[in-house]
């Protein structure tokens, strides 16, 4: 089956005790929009972003989450999970995006992305669900998305086809990288495989082996 977009989603401003950055304000509450939408290498057009300290930038330009893991999580809190719940900007049909190699480039509408790394859960993502222990829950089903570097600029569409052009041979993936940044450090030693893996990650791994050594 042929991997495809969903939806495509956009956050505007919302003001919550619990959103991220010091002014109260965050882009988690995404939405999606029809038409195309400009993927640029600094991020999604129209979509606001609030705590720039960890979100955006071009390691983070896009976030993708697959239909089928907001599936399982809405089966797991007993309710529906909109495209966007999870504060993606692509949610994702038939694409094994925990299983995404990092590196590996998709060709998606006239846009070329790239897989960066995992997301990391955080407290604004809980308080936006209004589940206090989202962030363990979260962690241990280790379904995490993936964020995305933008190649080649381009407009995306729900309904887009979702093509894999390019998959590095050191096979670590997504769910790899996050499994073993949260609960399995055995196998920080081998995420040192993936050159393509962002520095601030590759370093912290780098400190966390000389740790355990």
């Amino acid at each position: 089956m042929t991997g495809r977009l969903a939806s495509v989603n956009l956050g505007g401003v919302t003001e919550a005790e619990w959103a991220g950055d010091a002014s109260g304000r965050s882009g988690i509450d995404k939405r999606p929009v029809g038409g195309p939408v400009l993927l640029r290498v600094d991020g999604v057009a129209g979509d606001f972003i609030g705590e720039r300290a960890h979100h955006g930038g071009p390691e983070q330009a896009v976030y993708a989450y697959a239909e089928e893991d907001a599936s399982w999580w809405s089966g797991e809190m007993g309710r529906s999970i909109r495209p966007g719940g999870f504060g993606e900007n692509l949610t994702t049909y038939a694409v094994d995006v925990t299983g995404a190699v990092i590196g590996e480039q998709w060709a998606v509408g006239s846009a070329l992305l790239q897989v960066t790394k995992p997301r990391t859960p955080c407290t604004t993502f809980a308080g936006f669900w209004g589940v206090p222990d989202l962030i363990k829950r979260f962690t241990v089903r280790a379904t995490p998305g993936a964020y995305l570097r933008v190649l080649r600029e381009g407009e995306v569409g729900a309904g887009d086809p979702v093509e894999v052009v390019d998959r590095p041979a050191h096979g670590v993936t997504i769910g790899e990288v996050f499994r073993a940044l949260s609960l399995e450090p055995e196998l920080l030693p081998r995420l040192l495989d993936a050159t393509d893996l962002p520095d601030g990650v590759r370093e912290k791994v780098r400190r966390r082996l000389a740790g355990r050594s």
